[in-house]
């Protein structure tokens, strides 16, 4: 990464959202709610505004109706034009997987700072020439991997830090939806999306490095049925605590089921269970000698934070710390673990980060 700066600027960051499916006006909405964010531009090469009004698409976490942009805000239909714009501090790539990489590199040769979408690259090969290119570059890159900045998972991950309850025992997540009804072109062709190992189950994956650090092995087991890549796996990991830790993410969940995420935390002191499905009452704390407790967490949702990161990074001169580009590498590297993992049905050694 850019080593730090001392300048540092109070100035508004002018951001332009580059993709405008699910993803990208979930951004748009985000933006919106940070006064340090002003969105200049929106590029995309097919869903382009209509009278300034962007159509919703359907999506996991939130509703993504339809969005409509202020007036003054320039619409670019290439991203060449984006990176050409002199106004433009920020560009948010929420493009599909085969896009992220050459235009992370591109934008970063053109001196902008970079938000791009999980996973970094499709494969840990072009994410290492990402690596390589944030390091010599002007701005900052941070991958949006929201779950470090999710408040529910937040507070967890404060709780493992602070010791509260003791050591982490054990712990579960499971990730689960139908298969993506929106931009099947390109989640169905295992290639270019990675299947759900690389779209879905890699959220997982990345919270599992952040609280135990990087596992140093995984055993996985999985299949595919509708991309050509893993749209089903488990996995157990081996991390440096000698926590019991294992994951589940899948895309064969029939019509109807829609999306669920959730994890438990077995500490020495305490059990912590998340389920998105509880609404309001989604995080319980199960507490030794002490009736069940809601934690409610007052923060913006994980997409606000990961923005509000990038933007308060790129103001104070100082590249973003919760999640860094290295993080977005390491994440592509374990999940190609376990896709081998799958393939041999053996356990697959990671080398240390």
């Amino acid at each position: 990464m850019p080593t730090p700066t001392s300048q540092s600027s109070s100035r508004p960051v002018n951001v332009a959202v580059v993709g405008l499916g699910f993803m990208g006006v979930t951004h748009l909405k985000s933006y919106r709610q940070i006064t340090s964010a002003r969105l200049v531009a929106v590029c995309d090469a097919v869903r382009l505004p209509v009278n300034g009004v962007i159509p919703g698409v359907s999506g996991n976490i939130s509703d993504a109706d339809a969005f409509k942009l202020s007036d003054d805000v320039k619409v670019f239909r290439n991203v060449e034009d984006v990176l050409a714009d002199p106004t433009v501090d920020l560009v948010d790539l929420c493009v599909p997987t085969p896009l992220h990489h050459p235009q992370a590199l591109a934008a970063l040769k053109a001196g902008k700072h970079v938000l791009c979408e999980k996973p970094l690259a499709r494969t840990s090969a072009l994410a290492r020439e990402i690596v390589a290119a944030a390091a010599k570059a002007k701005g900052f890159l941070m991958p949006a991997m929201c779950l470090r900045f999710w408040p529910e998972w937040s507070w967890i991950k404060h709780a493992i830090q602070a010791n509260t309850y003791g050591k982490v025992l054990a712990a579960r997540f499971r990730r689960v939806s139908e298969p993506p009804g929106w931009s099947r072109d390109t989640y169905f062709k295992g290639d270019q999306s990675g299947g759900a190992l690389l779209d879905l189950h890699i959220h997982d994956v990345d919270f599992i490095q952040f609280c135990f650090g990087r596992p140093r092995s995984v055993y996985s087991s999985g299949l595919s049925r509708f991309s050509g890549a893993m749209d089903h796996v488990v996995t157990i990991y081996q991390v440096a605590s000698g926590a019991a830790v294992y994951a589940e993410g899948t895309w064969l969940m029939s019509n109807g089921h829609g999306f669920n995420m959730t994890c438990t935390f077995n500490f020495e002191r305490a059990t912590v269970d998340y389920d998105l499905s509880r609404g309001a009452e989604a995080l319980l704390l199960f507490e030794e000698g002490q009736p069940r407790r809601v934690i409610r967490c007052q923060e913006p949702d994980g997409y606000i934070g990961e923005l509000a990161h990038m933007i308060d990074s790129i103001q104070s001169g100082r590249p973003p710390s919760v999640v860094t580009v290295q993080d977005g590498l390491s994440a592509v590297e374990i999940c190609e673990a376990e896709e081998e993992s799958i393939k041999t049905g053996k356990p697959v050694s990671l080398a240390p980060g």
